[in-house]
């Protein structure tokens, strides 16, 4: 098995771990709260992987406008995702988050008029089909995070479509640090109302979701040098597996066989519709803070 896919694998399990922090103490903090202290410490391990850039320069744009409309979907997206760990099943928040390709493919075709071929075309609905058998609206109460997370699926679209336009000019420090700014002023305003003072074994754990969420975003860096980004993107989809494994295993979440067949049906369509693109993936890593899209 190639060096990379083997890092990613890593990388996507420390991500699912950190997920399942966040889940385990959101029950006690606002979302704005702990994505205002986790954000500030997944910092840490990126202020190493500058490439030599200077941080002062991640004002020098060239496309400010579609920048900071980046930092805005992104941000909200996070912020939704974050509610929907604390309050929905680990298997559907990640059932849902990958129909995020879908809405990525209706946008290349309505705003950058890009062709989809029929077969990429069946293999995203084969997928949103699989999360129809993940949530199974109708036949089981929908809560308020299955609706959030899906806006939060539509939000990173929009969040990817900007990053592949303005990724081959900005500078990453502009991509991490405007975004991390913004993110600690937003969500640092919006705690205040309800905030509560973090314990130490919260501010451990916000810490550890921080460095965890910043390695994890390292480990899939390293991963994408070493081997080609179509071998690396179905990787992601081995979340699902953790899903199920920290879901029974810390949370008392069971997915029944239906489920379980849905999530089969999400990353087998997904790992195939990576594999059907015949044009050279740009592949950018999830940053832990970048739910969706760096």
């Amino acid at each position: 098995m190639p060096t990379g896919v083997i890092l990613a694998f890593v990388g996507y399990a420390v991500f699912s771990f950190a997920d399942a922090l966040i889940k385990a103490v959101g029950p006690t903090m606002s979302v704005f709260e702990i994505a205002f202290f986790t954000t500030s410490f997944s910092i840490i391990p990126l202020m190493i992987h500058k490439r030599g850039e200077r941080w002062r320069d991640m004002y020098k744009l060239h496309h400010p406008w579609l920048v900071h409309a980046r930092c805005a979907t992104a941000i909200t997206a996070t912020g939704c995702v974050m509610y929907a760990f604390t309050h929905i099943p680990f298997a559907d928040v990640y059932a849902i988050a990958f129909t995020t390709p879908i809405f990525v493919t209706l946008l290349c075709v309505l705003l950058l008029k890009e062709n989809v071929t029929a077969l990429r075309w069946f293999l995203l609905f084969v997928s949103f089909m699989g999360v129809i058998l993940v949530i199974r609206p109708g036949m089981r109460e929908l809560q308020l995070g299955h609706y959030i997370l899906v806006f939060s699926s539509m939000l990173g679209a929009f969040t990817t479509i900007i990053l592949r336009h303005v990724a081959p000019r900005e500078r990453r420090v502009s991509l991490v640090g405007l975004q991390v700014l913004y993110s600690g002023i937003i969500n640092g305003l919006l705690m205040i109302p309800s905030f509560v003072m973090p314990t130490l074994e919260q501010f451990a754990i916000f810490l550890a979701i921080g460095l965890l969420g910043g390695i994890g975003g390292l480990l899939i860096i390293s991963a994408t040098r070493r081997t080609p980004a179509n071998l690396i993107a179905p990787v992601q989809y081995s979340q699902l597996i953790w899903a199920i494994v920290f879901g029974a295993a810390f949370f008392g979440e069971f997915p029944d066989w239906v489920a379980v067949a849905g999530m089969f049906v999400v990353v087998a369509s997904g790992v195939l519709n990576v594999l059907s693109e015949k044009r050279p993936i740009r592949w950018k890593p999830r940053i832990f803070f970048f739910r969706a899209g760096l």
